[in-house]
């Protein structure tokens, strides 16, 4: 698609955040037109011009976050993405941000690359709901004349990914359009990552290891998300570091994982919102190429890929199996019921 033609088209970023979502958006003074879809009027929507209009659909995955973290950890930092996201859109001239409801669901917990399923505080649906809701909601937003979407769930696991990439293809070839899964793009770069190694300290970034979930990145972030919602023992809490992704998938098969890697004992505020303006900047950078038609998410690696990486595959084999005895168990037992 050229880029004169993607400039024409309307364009839906959806991002999966969480609460708050309203009032950050509206405080403040106004950086352009930001918008509560939920509070929209059937004449509000329809005046919208979708040529110039960004929908941004906040939601994430209630995932276990280990003893120090809430379950809905994912969405109170997607929260501040989509807040930031908003408001930078917002200052672009003409253009409309209307922001949707939540969307609490997600697919694959970290508990279950360690074979452990279930496990309190994960609350997963399957990797074909996902899809399912993505792509409903896909028709929904291109039969209404909308283009573009966006979809940042900022979760890791591969197959939650796969699903979202599948909705994304199936709006764009039905509608013409874009659904774009943007935190599932993998460009070889983490700016976020980056600021946590440049402004940690040496022995943090050693018990750190290999940075997944729930340890400094992610307990930073929440702490400069929701520090009200982060356990005042986090700064006693033991270290679990993997050094490489075969050693972290031990780890979590093991008997006694609590639930998170790395090392949150290290984590502060600040190095939170260091780590969030460093995405920041990865997603708005994202975000305007995609709409001045500068890169193709089609030529761009996936983080959907790593389900071809053998070690991962083989750790979640286990919730694969589970999750098509859950299939056959639902449709056993409506085809029991709706005869």
């Amino acid at each position: 698609m050229s880029a004169v033609a993607l400039r024409s088209r309307s364009v839906i970023v959806v991002l999966l955040a969480f609460g708050g979502v309203h009032a950050a958006c509206s405080a403040g003074p106004s950086l352009g037109r930001v918008y509560q879809l939920a509070e929209m009027n059937t004449d509000q929507i329809r005046a919208l011009d979708r040529e110039r209009t960004v929908i941004l659909i906040p939601g994430g995955i209630m995932e276990e976050h280990g003893p120090y973290l809430p379950s809905y950890s994912d969405g109170y930092q997607n929260e501040r993405y989509t807040v930031d996201l908003a408001n930078d859109i917002a200052r672009r001239p003409g253009w409309t941000v209307a922001v949707f409801p939540p969307i609490p669901l997600g697919s694959g917990g970290a508990n279950a690359v360690g074979g452990k399923l279930p496990f309190p505080g994960t609350f997963a649906v399957r990797p074909e709901t996902l899809r399912a809701i993505f792509m409903d909601l896909g028709d929904e937003l291109g039969e209404q004349g909308f283009r573009w979407i966006f979809v940042m769930h900022l979760h890791g696991g591969p197959e939650h990914n796969q699903a979202l990439d599948d909705a994304g293809e199936y709006f764009r070839d039905t509608y013409g359009g874009r659904m774009v899964n943007l935190a599932g793009l993998d460009t070889g770069t983490d700016p976020g990552l980056e600021a946590m190694k440049a402004s940690a300290s040496k022995e943090a970034l050693d018990e750190e290891g290999l940075s997944v979930h729930a340890g400094l990145l992610e307990t930073s972030r929440v702490m400069a998300a929701r520090p009200d919602l982060v356990a005042a023992t986090v700064g006693t809490a033991p270290s679990i570091t993997a050094r490489d992704r075969p050693e972290l998938y031990r780890i979590a098969a093991g008997t006694d994982w609590p639930g998170y890697f790395g090392a949150p004992r290290f984590a502060t505020p600040d190095l939170g919102r260091r780590v969030f303006e460093g995405d920041r900047e990865w997603n708005l950078s994202m975000a305007f190429r995609l709409l001045d038609g500068e890169v193709d998410e089609r030529n761009i690696g996936r983080v959907a890929a790593l389900i071809q990486n053998p070690d991962a595959a083989k750790a979640l084999e286990r919730s694969m199996e589970r999750d098509a005895a859950i299939a056959k168990r639902q449709r056993d037992w409506i085809t029991l019921h709706r005869r």
